[in-house]
């Protein structure tokens, strides 16, 4: 199961209480206070976990407290501190404040953590409050209590290529046919009903994730579908790509309505640089040729078929392109792995890769 959405209870642990007590050692005249401080409750921690993918460890568990401290003892022994308490959450995930709403962090590197909840402070021992007037102090603090908040944790995937459309547009098809990924694939709408992730893999070892969300459709940013749930995992794609299939009655307005939904919804996620797919051309009669589209802004446009392969090594090999080296990858990284790094891109640089023989683009 899927879940990419959670609130949770988390408890520092609380402090153990300072000792009181008096020394009754051979050769020690009159003795003295002993007690020992109490040790400091454990803090509660989210560490990043690259083998997950999902928030369902939380779904059936809210509470999750540190181990309080120790009370001090007599001798002027220390109580042994609480171990903090690891809770591990994949890549992506965004922490919040539930009540406050305030991000307290995010999580986005295989060794992120970030503290939710303090452990408190150990109380002192009465051996902390003498005095050279006060030579026998019978005072000791109790432990701090630690840390209580209740946070939501918001998972966004991290990707390089988010594929937008409407339902039914081919999204899914495209990610299984390019990667080893296996979503559900079927003839009508709403097939997709969780995010699913793709390793699309080139020659020479180098590869590019890929994340395909549930299709989009108009009113979305208002919660209609399942667009609103799921955007957010295209927030930290680098770059989109609109699939817009071939027997589309009005090419034109879908473009303009998916365009139009993500601008609603975040305007950070509509400046994100974009190419033009026109998908499913294998269901074009042989002298029907693609629709023609134009797309202010995208740097690319290609005619594929997922179903035959028509097109999907030069789409592979201008997203790459586009990616790792017009966003700014480093050169180390051709080698293989997943992109990283970012960088900003003009006009100028964009790469216009044309329609096939017979075909042609609307300027």
């Amino acid at each position: 199961m899927f879940v990419d959405q959670v609130t949770v209870r988390v408890y520092g642990g609380t402090g153990g209480s300072g000792a009181e007590a008096f020394r009754r050692e051979k050769f020690v005249p009159r003795g003295g206070p002993s007690g020992g401080d109490g040790g400091k409750g454990g803090d509660v921690i989210l560490r990043v976990d690259p083998q997950l993918d999902t928030l369902l460890d939380y779904r059936y568990q809210e509470h999750h407290r540190a181990e309080r401290g120790q009370h001090g003892q007599g001798k002027d022994r220390t109580g042994r501190s609480g171990q903090d308490l690891v809770l591990r959450v994949p890549k992506g995930t965004v922490v919040r404040d539930t009540d406050t709403d305030e991000v307290l962090g995010e999580l986005v590197q295989e060794d992120d953590e970030l503290l939710v909840a303090r452990g408190g402070r150990g109380g002192r021992g009465n051996a902390a409050f003498a005095t050279p007037t006060n030579r026998a102090p019978r005072e000791w603090e109790p432990g701090e209590p630690g840390e209580e908040r209740r946070i939501t944790l918001e998972l966004k995937l991290i990707a390089d290529v988010g594929l937008v459309g409407f339902p039914n547009a081919g999204k899914s098809t495209l990610l299984a046919s390019v990667s080893a990924a296996r979503p559900k694939v079927a003839d009508y709408p709403f097939t997709t009903l969780q995010p699913n992730l793709g390793v699309v893999q080139l020659s020479d070892g180098r590869t590019f994730v890929l994340a395909d969300i549930p299709g989009i459709i108009e009113g979305a940013h208002e919660g209609r579908g399942l667009g609103l749930q799921f955007l957010r995992h295209i927030e930290r794609t680098r770059t989109l790509t609109f699939l817009i299939p071939a027997d589309s009655q009005d090419p034109a307005a879908e473009l303009a309505t998916l365009q139009a939904e993500l601008r609603a919804y975040s305007e950070k996620l509509a400046e994100k640089t974009f190419c033009l797919v026109i998908s499913k051309s294998d269901l074009l009669p042989p002298d029907e040729s693609p629709p023609v589209l134009g797309a202010d802004g995208a740097w690319g446009r290609f005619v594929i078929s997922a179903v035959t392969g028509q097109g999907l090594e030069e789409w592979k090999e201008a997203v790459w392109r586009h990616v790792r080296l017009e966003l700014g990858g480093d050169e180390e990284e051709s080698g293989g792995g997943s992109l990283r790094g970012t960088g900003d891109r003009t006009a100028a640089d964009r790469t216009d890769h044309g329609p096939g023989a017979g075909e042609r683009w609307a300027p």
